[in-house]
């Protein structure tokens, strides 16, 4: 729906494809036309190059966006799109194959002068040979992983050999292929991300950084446009730093170099996302560039039409996911049918009355969900992303807090008051967090919440705080 809304704004047609759970989807019923992918697995649909490909041509269509997933960061299909005479929204197989990787990503930023952390790479006999050379903690890593997967910390050698296994057999399971590599463990990072954009001219810039410390499980929560972490100094060498990697790959399309920042602000690269992603709305509302339009554009052939000293960050924005899941049952998913649904909306009257700026903005991206409608457990639990624009972080805060109390969301759990109690603790409105925050304070967390839920007189934030 997010690439759909672009593509109308630019007077495009849209194709969907769909799988039989998907049916009566709003994506579906929005598009121009829609096509049946028949199976039950997502090998069959969603994964399923040569049905997506047929799809296309059966409807005429002239080129594939990917999204998020699936398929956006698989080089083989790039290949198979450009066999059957079909533009791919998206960068080059072979800078594809250069990123997806770990292992060959982080020997790209090397070369590039890039910093990385500590590693070691090589087989599993190599990595039980070499392994104390790094010093502990130590991160095993899936060279093809993603999305939090295929991933251990190890405090001890102890413990090493069993979790360097596990990490193989995992990785085999998940991507089919069980190199692992290891690097150094920063104990407290920031993650950061610079979001880069080149045309097929060889123009390449960057749309400054996002911050997206706030993660469970490895997988985000909360985003935030500018980060609150970085110098001025700082935020300009890490997006000089990502632009010299991806045109040391000769990359275009949208892309997203991330980063660990340790407590002294230094630095190192840790991987690249080749396609947009799922938190760029907090980007396009600090810099006002439509990210899907560029890459639909970029993908036409047609040049940047503007340098980098055209971007600039204003204000400040900040995307949190909320998702059908139960924060105090460990995140578990919690498919079912909307007893209730209604989104936050704002207007001049409701922003003046809660003392909020008028300038201040929400954006919804999500499934336009209707009270009744069904919340499937077949895929990612996430139903909707709510992002917020204000003059400043402490107004983006509160405007944000603003329109979780005003999301209502019945028949299901999800983290809305989580999130919302999160927004509200003092070390995040202090900046005093990172990616291992929520994991080392969630056993706390989730006892403060189920307080909640049985002493329903007292707000979240009150026992947080």
């Amino acid at each position: 729906m997010r690439v759909q809304r672009t593509a109308r704004k630019m007077g495009i047609a849209t194709v969907a494809v769909y799988n039989s759970s998907d049916a009566e989807s709003a994506f579906v019923k929005q598009a121009d036309q829609a096509v049946w992918l028949p199976g039950a697995q997502l090998s069959e649909t969603y994964l399923n190059m040569e049905a997506n490909i047929a799809a296309a041509l059966k409807t005429g269509a002239d080129a594939i966006h990917p999204g998020y997933g699936f398929l956006s960061e698989n080089a083989a299909f790039v290949e198979a799109c450009t066999k059957a005479g079909l533009i791919f929204i998206g960068p080059s197989a072979a800078a594809m194959l250069s990123m997806g990787n770990k292992i060959a990503a982080r020997d790209c930023a090397t070369r590039a002068g890039v910093p990385v952390t500590p590693g070691i790479t090589g087989t599993t006999e190599e990595l039980l040979k070499s392994y104390n050379s790094i010093g502990f903690p130590i991160l095993i890593k899936a060279a093809a992983g993603g999305g939090g997967k295929g991933m251990r910390v190890v405090e001890q050698e102890g413990d090493f050999q069993l979790a360097l296994e596990a990490t193989a057999r995992e990785a085999k399971n998940y991507f089919g292929d069980s190199t692992v590599y290891i690097e150094k463990y920063i104990a407290k990072p920031r993650h950061i991300e610079v979001q880069v954009l080149g045309d097929q001219q060889g123009k390449l810039l960057h749309l400054y950084e996002r911050e997206c410390s706030l993660q469970r499980r490895h997988q985000k929560i909360i985003e935030e446009a500018p980060s609150a972490t970085l110098s001025n100094e700082v935020r300009e060498r890490i997006c000089a730093a990502a632009v010299a990697l991806a045109q040391s790959i000769g990359y275009y399309s949208a892309g997203t170099m991330e980063f660990l920042v340790d407590e002294s602000l230094n630095f190192y690269f840790l991987e690249m996302n080749t396609r947009i992603q799922v938190e760029h709305p907090v980007t396009e509302l600090t810099t006002g560039i439509d990210i899907v339009e560029q890459q639909i554009k970029i993908a036409n052939g047609e040049p940047l039409s503007f340098n980098q000293a055209d971007v600039v960050q204003r204000g400040h924005a900040i995307e949190c996911r909320i998702y059908a899941e139960d924060p105090a049952q460990h995140f578990l998913p919690s498919p079912g049918i909307l007893k209730y649904y209604q989104e936050p909306l704002f207007n001049a009257a409701s922003l003046q009355t809660s003392m909020l700026s008028s300038s201040a903005t929400l954006r919804i991206d999500g499934m336009q969900l209707q009270t009744g409608d069904i919340v499937s457990g077949d895929f990612d639990p996430m139903i909707s992303k709510l992002i917020v624009w204000a003059p400043d972080r402490e107004e983006a805060r509160r405007t944000m807090l603003f329109a979780l109390q005003q999301y209502a969301v019945k028949g299901i759990q999800t983290n809305n008051e989580f999130v919302s109690g999160l927004l509200q603790h003092t070390d995040y409105i202090g900046n005093k967090i990172s990616t291992k925050y929520i994991d080392q304070n969630l056993e706390t967390i989730i006892d403060q919440l189920q307080q909640k839920r049985n002493r329903s007189i007292l707000p979240f934030h009150w026992l947080l705080l």
